[in-house]
C-alpha cells in the first residue's frame, strides 16, 4: 500500500493464531478508529485522483498529501497490535516506519513529484479491494471459512483430519485438534489475514493502476492471484500443523523465546512458524511474484521506481536495470 505498508501486508498474509487469543486490534470494531482512518485515507486518495483528472492539480496535490499522512497514522495505530498481540518484530518495525515514509511521500507530492500520483492510484485500488472484504460481514465470513476448508483439505492430504469448529472469532475456522493428543495442547484458527487478501490487494492495485492493454493486465492479475492463493494455502497448512504438533518446541528455542521475546512456552512453535519462517519466506515470495509480474506487465516498474525513491532518496531506472524496453504510458497498440 504505502512504500512500507506493501511490505507489511506481504508478510502478514498468514494470520493464524493460537485458539482462544484475541486476534483483531482492540481499536477494530464497528468502524473503530483503525477502520475509520483507513477509509478516510482511501476516500481522500480517490477524491484527489478525481480532482487531478478534472484538471485541478493543486487541490489534488494537497489532498493527496493529507491522505498519505492519514494513511501513515493508520499504520501507527496498528503498532500495539503487532507488538503485543501478534508479537511480530518485523511487522512492528514496518508499522512504525510507515508513518515517516507516508509523511515523506505526501511531502514529495506537495513539492511537485507528480509521478507519485500513480502510486497513490495503486494504493487507492488496493484499499478498494481490501477494505470492503474486511468490513462487509458476508464477504469476510465467506473468505475466512472457505480458506479454513481449503486448509483442512491440505492437512488431510498430509494425513491429518482434525475437523473444523467455531474459532474465537466466531467463524467456522478452528482446526479441532484434540489438546490431549497434541504436543502443545493448542490449535489454530483462520482470520481474514490468512486468506491472502492483503497480498492479492497489493498486486491487484498495481495491475489496476497502470496503463496497459487489458489482455496483459488480466493475465498478470490471474497469475499473481493464483500464485498467492497456492503459497498462502501451503503456509496455512504449515503453521496449522506446526503449532499443535510442536515442530519448533526445541529446548533452546523455547528458552530464547520465553526469556527474550515474552512468549508463552506453548506458543513457541506457532510464533516461530508464523512470525519468523512464514514471514521471511513471504518476503521472498513478494520478490518472486513481482519478478513474474514484471515479465508480463513491465508497466508496474514505474510505481516501483517511486517506491525505491521514497525509500532511498535515489532515482532508479528499473526498465534499464532489468533490460526492459521503454513502455508507452498509454499502453498503446504497439505493445503486445
Amino acid at each position: 500500500m504505502s512504500p512500507a505498508s506493501a511490505a507489511i501486508d506481504a508478510v502478514s498474509v498468514a494470520g493464524l493464531e493460537a485458539a482462544g487469543a484475541t486476534l483483531t486490534p482492540a481499536v477494530v470494531g464497528s468502524m473503530g478508529l483503525t477502520d475509520l482512518l483507513a477509509w478516510v485515507a482511501i476516500a481522500a486518495f480517490l477524491v484527489a485522483l478525481i480532482l487531478r483528472w478534472q484538471g485541478v492539480p493543486e487541490p489534488a496535490r494537497h489532498l493527496a498529501m493529507g491522505a498519505w499522512l492519514t494513511f501513515g497514522v493508520f499504520w501507527l495505530t496498528m503498532v500495539p497490535y503487532y507488538y503485543y498481540d501478534v508479537q511480530s518484530p518485523l511487522q512492528t518495525v514496518l508499522a512504525l516506519a510507515a508513518l515517516p515514509l507516508c509523511a515523506y511521500t505526501g511531502y514529495l507530492l506537495w513539492d511537485g513529484r507528480d509521478s507519485l500520483f500513480l502510486l497513490t492510484k495503486a494504493v487507492a485500488f488496493m484499499g478498494l479491494i481490501y477494505l470492503p472484504a474486511e468490513t462487509i460481514p458476508v464477504v469476510r465470513t465467506w473468505l475466512i471459512e472457505t480458506t479454513a476448508v481449503q486448509t483442512h483439505y491440505g492437512m488431510e492430504l498430509l494425513g491429518h483430519s482434525p475437523g473444523i469448529n467455531e474459532g474465537a472469532n466466531g467463524y467456522q475456522s478452528r482446526f479441532d485438534f484434540d489438546s490431549d493428543e497434541t504436543v502443545t495442547g493448542r490449535t489454530t484458527y483462520i482470520i481474514l489475514a490468512c486468506t491472502g487478501l492483503g497480498s492479492m490487494a497489493i498486486f491487484g492495485g498495481l495491475v489496476a493502476a497502470v496503463k496497459a492493454p487489458f489482455k496483459r493486465k488480466a493475465i498478470a492479475f490471474a497469475m499473481a492471484i493464483g500464485v498467492i492463493w497456492f503459497l498462502n494455502l501451503v503456509r496455512n497448512v504449515f503453521i496449522g500443523l506446526a503449532s499443535p504438533w510442536g515442530w519448533f518446541q526445541q529446548e533452546w528455542l523455547v528458552s530464547f523465546m520465553t526469556t527474550y521475546m515474552g512468549a508463552e512456552e506453548s506458543r513457541v512453535s506457532f510464533l516461530v512458524a508464523h512470525n519468523y519462517i512464514a514471514q521471511s519466506l513471504s518476503i521472498v515470495a513478494l520478490v518472486g511474484i513481482t519478478y513474474l509480474l514484471v515479465k508480463i506487465l513491465p508497466e508496474i516498474l514505474e510505481p516501483l521506481e517511486d517506491v525505491l525513491f521514497v525509500l532511498t532518496g535515489n532515482e532508479y531506472d528499473l526498465f534499464e536495470a532489468l533490460g526492459k524496453d521503454e513502455v508507452r504510458a498509454d499502453g498503446g497498440p504497439d505493445q503486445q
